[in-house]
C-alpha cells in the first residue's frame, strides 16, 4: 500500500511537471499577441508596390537621437521586441539618427523576427565625421553608399521601404527615383518612399518609380498635408506615414512651458512651437483631447492618434517612445472607434484653435 502511494505521488509529480512545462512552452510559443484589435492591418501603396503593415508603427529615432536623453541600449532593445510581441510589424529608423547608432540598435533588436516585419530607413542628409553638416545630399552615388552602409548596420540583406529623407534641391527627384529603381532591381531595396515632398515632387518621382509611402509630419497641430498632398496620395495610391503624430510629445499633455530640454540632443528648443509662450497658447488642444478622453477612459495621446487614423484608411502613424507603458498606451489607440459625429465634433473643436508657432525653423531631420 505504501509503495502504491509513493508511486501515485511520483506519477502525480511527473504529470504536474509535464503540464507546467507544456504551459510554459505554449506561453512562450504564443508570446506574440497583438493588443490592436481594431483594423490591425493597413495597406500602404498600390498594386505590386503595396505593403501590409500594422495599423501603428514604431518610430525608433528617440531611442538614440533628438530627445534630450539616450536610454540604455538593452532597454530599448526590449522595447522594440515588446512592440513586435504586441503586434507591431512596421519599424522606422534612418542613418542620420545618431548619426548611425539608431540603425545599429534597430538591426540588433529586430534580428529574431526580421523576416516578419517591414523595415524602413532613409537617406538624404550630408554627414561628415559622424556629424550632420546641415546640408542635403541625394547624389545618386551617395544614395548607393548610404544603402550599403545601412544594410550592414541593420544586419539585413534588403531594406523594405527606403525613403528620401528630404528633397535635395540640387538633385532632380527623377534621378533619385531612378537610383532607387535600380536598387530595387538589384534586390537591395523593395519599395520607395519620400519624406516632406510636395505634390509636384511626388508626381515627378512616381512616374519613374512608383512610391509606396510618403512620410511627413502630421498631427492635430500640423495639418498641412491635408490639402494637396493627401489628394495626390489618394489619386496615385500612395500610403501616408505621419511622423511626430503626437507632436514630439506635446499632445500627450506631458510637455509644458517649464519642460527642460538638452539642446545638444534635442531639436525642440530650436522650434518655435515648443517655446513657452506657444506651449501655453496651444494648450486649448490638450483641453479638447482631455475633455473627450476623460468621458471615455482615454488619454489625450490616445485620442490624438485615434483622430489621426480616422482621417484615411491608408494612414499609418509611427509614434516613438522609450517607455513600455507609453508603447502599450499608443497601441491601444488603434482600438478606439470614433463615430462620425465624434470625429466631426473633435475636428470642429480643433479648427477653432489658432495654432501658435511654426513647426520648424529650418529643414532638418524631424
Amino acid at each position: 500500500m505504501q509503495n502504491q502511494r509513493r508511486d501515485f505521488i511520483k506519477m502525480s509529480t511527473l504529470i504536474s511537471g509535464a503540464l507546467m512545462s507544456s504551459t510554459f512552452i505554449n506561453a512562450h510559443a504564443n508570446k506574440k499577441s497583438t493588443i490592436m484589435k481594431n483594423t490591425s492591418v493597413r495597406i500602404l501603396g498600390n498594386g505590386r508596390h503595396k505593403i501590409e503593415v500594422s495599423s501603428l508603427g514604431l518610430g525608433c529615432m528617440g531611442m538614440s537621437f533628438h530627445r534630450s536623453f539616450i536610454p540604455e541600449k538593452k532597454y530599448m532593445i526590449d522595447t522594440i521586441r515588446k512592440a513586435y510581441d504586441l503586434g507591431v510589424s512596421f519599424f522606422d529608423t534612418a542613418e542620420v539618427y545618431g548619426p548611425f547608432t539608431n540603425e545599429t540598435l534597430v538591426g540588433e533588436a529586430i534580428k529574431p523576427f526580421r523576416k516578419n516585419i517591414t523595415l524602413c530607413t532613409k537617406f538624404g542628409f550630408d554627414i561628415q565625421d559622424n556629424k550632420m553638416t546641415g546640408k542635403l545630399n541625394s547624389n545618386p552615388k551617395h544614395i548607393r553608399e548610404v544603402v550599403e552602409a545601412s544594410l550592414k548596420r541593420l544586419n539585413t540583406e534588403v531594406i523594405d521601404l527606403l525613403y528620401q529623407h528630404r528633397v535635395d534641391p540640387n538633385v532632380p527627384v527623377e534621378d533619385v527615383a531612378g537610383t532607387v529603381k535600380d536598387l530595387i532591381k538589384e534586390g537591395k531595396v523593395k519599395h520607395f518612399g519620400m519624406s516632406e515632398a510636395n505634390a509636384e515632387q511626388i508626381r515627378k518621382a512616381h512616374i519613374v518609380q512608383p512610391l509606396t509611402a510618403l512620410q511627413s509630419e502630421y498631427s492635430i497641430l500640423t495639418r498641412d498635408p491635408e490639402s494637396a498632398v493627401f489628394s495626390v496620395c489618394e489619386e496615385l495610391g500612395i500610403g501616408f506615414v505621419p511622423y511626430s503624430p503626437l507632436s514630439r510629445g506635446y499632445l500627450t499633455g506631458v510637455i509644458n512651458e517649464r519642460t527642460k530640454y538638452n539642446p545638444s540632443n534635442d531639436n525642440r528648443p530650436t522650434l518655435p512651437r515648443y517655446q513657452p509662450e506657444a506651449v501655453i497658447a496651444n494648450w486649448a488642444i490638450i483641453d479638447i483631447l482631455s475633455a473627450f478622453g476623460n468621458q471615455r477612459g482615454y488619454t489625450p495621446g490616445q485620442v490624438a492618434l485615434a483622430w489621426l487614423m480616422s482621417q484615411k484608411p491608408w494612414i499609418v502613424p509611427i509614434p516613438g517612445t522609450t517607455k513600455l507603458a507609453h508603447l502599450q498606451e499608443n497601441l491601444l489607440s488603434a482600438n478606439i472607434e470614433l463615430t462620425k459625429d465624434e470625429l466631426n465634433k473633435l475636428t470642429e473643436d480643433f479648427n477653432k484653435v489658432k495654432i501658435v508657432g511654426s513647426r520648424t525653423a529650418t529643414p532638418q531631420a524631424r
